[in-house]
């Protein structure tokens, strides 16, 4: 019988956006420790490189083909095959190295691995132990939960050097019958494993870095990121030490495939391993697995005796040497580093300054904006049919009235039916203070619902028109404070905004909404503190 988890169960929420969202540089606000500790994080990420055959074979890479379909001789390692490096997993290393500024040896070697397991037919596996391709990096990115930090700040991880690897095969346990099955599908996947330094206190820190890594390798197209599909692999590093002494013995957490296993994984971690020295004992340095249902980490094996892995030389593969010279004076047959250099895109960060800088958005909603599938493209689309300044008013209203919508029907903005020229109408409608947001969602609806009519002739035939009549919204607020005297007696005694927002709710739904809600509010508060 397993013991409780000693875990408290902790909710982690999505990332929110509150409205006073202002970031704010050196703060380091993480998740409480007992008093006297702290928690060091570093993270490795095995990164699948996006690319249509293996590292060092012609087999096709394709997920979920059946068992045993995508293996070639080598990958087999059938007597007498050799690897051939594929040029694109070079490229693609490079690639991320430079989005990740690290500095790119021109001369990196391979080496072998040498263990068993029976998923890995060679017996070792090729890697690049001695001199990696690209070492000394960083990645800058910004921490924010809700219920943790009371303001967002932005962090740094180090990098300590990115590698080219092959992945091994996948063992299928067969609990039943009392067996394993190899499937070597996955054997000779290309993988970029990227060594983070122990920068980070938290798992809200490591989850941030990874998110920020994933936006970095799919703006570059070097890895796809579907954790649900092995392409994005995490092992965590972990120690804690008292205030003022040195780092503790740490632990690793190996193949987490969430940022929310992640999270969980690290905080379970610390607790535990605080707990145990507290408790008088000593913590071993082990790998640990991680159980998503008892949100938990269970040791795999012991690390305190050090596993010789053999390390030697590839004798099949030359060194991997990489020019750096104008595109004039570059041989094609060599990886030119300054070729590679021209395809960078335009990174996340880059992305939100710019949103920032050109449409005087806040932080806030540019990190809004990025995280949500397809509203970056949309915004800009729209964007090109209305003035600059209105940018902050049509991300609000994309926001509030598009996301919601298309929520409701399991659809993303990159995939939204409407044009962009009827959603900039039915912006222009709102900012000309025509209508207002509740019945723009309404609009918004039958045109994602295949309404044929422009959003003005909807606003028309529906008489949707905002009323913004002083006598008007005077009346029905004092009908509604009439009808709710007890909820207008509760806000006098508590001033609770619950109850103001409960009123506020009565109007909405007794005027079809459309009232301007912001008169509507200034109008209740008048009388309630009359």
């Amino acid at each position: 019988m397993r013991t409780p988890s000693i875990l408290n169960k902790l909710k982690f929420g999505h990332y929110l956006i509150p409205k006073d969202f202002n970031l704010v540089g050196g703060i380091r606000s993480f998740i409480p420790r007992p008093e006297g500790w702290e928690s060091v994080i570093g993270i490795e990420v095995h990164a699948q490189i996006d690319t249509n055959s293996k590292l060092f074979s012609s087999s096709e890479v394709k997920y979920g083909a059946p068992v045993n379909t995508k293996v070639s001789l080598f990958d087999a390692a059938i007597p007498g095959t050799l690897p051939v490096l594929n040029r694109k997993c070079v490229e693609a290393g490079i690639l991320t190295s430079l989005a990740l500024s690290c500095q790119i040896n021109k001369v990196s070697y391979f080496d072998r691995k040498h263990y068993f397991y029976a998923d890995l037919p060679t017996g070792y596996q090729i890697t690049q132990q001695r001199k990696a391709i690209a070492y000394d990096g960083h990645c800058k990115f910004i921490v924010y939960t809700p219920g943790f930090h009371k303001k967002p700040y932005y962090s740094t991880a180090k990098i300590r050097q990115i590698q080219l690897e092959q992945d091994s095969g996948k063992s299928i346990h067969d609990l039943n019958s009392n067996r394993s099955l190899i499937d070597l599908n996955r054997a000779g996947l290309p993988l970029m494993e990227i060594v983070f330094e122990p920068d980070l206190k938290d798992g809200e820190e490591a989850a941030a870095l990874v998110k920020e890594l994933s936006d970095i390798l799919l703006s570059l197209g070097t890895c796809n990121c579907k954790m649900e599909e092995g392409s994005l692999r995490v092992d965590a590093n972990i120690s804690v030490n008292r205030h003022g002494e040195g780092l503790g013995t740490r632990t690793e957490v190996k193949n987490l495939n969430s940022v929310r296993a992640l999270v969980n994984a690290i905080e379970f971690e610390v607790r535990r391993q605080i707990q145990v020295i507290e408790a008088g004992g000593v913590i071993v340095n082990e790998t640990r697995s991680y159980d998503s249902q008892m949100k938990e980490t269970l040791p795999m094996r012991d690390k305190e005796v050090k596993q010789d892995y053999r390390f030697m030389p590839e004798p099949n593969l030359p060194p991997l040497r990489l020019v750096d010279i104008p595109d004039e004076e570059a041989d094609s047959a060599l990886v030119n580093i300054a070729q590679v250099r021209q395809r960078l895109p335009e990174l996340p960060e880059m992305k939100r300054q710019r949103l920032v800088q050109k449409f005087n958005l806040n932080i806030g909603m540019a990190i809004l904006i990025m995280n949500t599938p397809g509203f970056l493209t949309y915004f800009e689309s729209v964007m090109e049919l209305l003035p600059l300044p209105s940018g902050v008013r049509v991300a609000k209203v994309l926001h509030k009235v598009a996301i919601p919508a298309l929520s409701e029907q399991d659809i993303d903005l990159d995939s939204c039916p409407i044009p962009h020229h009827v959603f900039a109408e039915l912006y222009k409608l709102v900012e000309s203070d025509t209508l207002n947001l509740v019945k723009a969602h309404e609009v918004f609806i039958l045109l994602l619902n295949g309404d044929s009519r422009n959003p003005a002739q909807i606003v028309t035939d529906k008489v949707w028109m905002k009323v913004n009549d002083d006598e008007a919204i005077s009346t029905i607020c004092l009908q509604i404070l009439s009808e709710n005297s007890a909820v207008r007696a509760k806000y006098k005694t508590t001033k609770h905004e619950k109850h103001v927002n409960k009123l506020m709710g009565a109007v909405r739904k007794a005027t079809a909404g459309k009232y301007d809600m912001r008169k509507v509010d200034i109008c209740l508060r008048k009388f309630l503190q009359e």
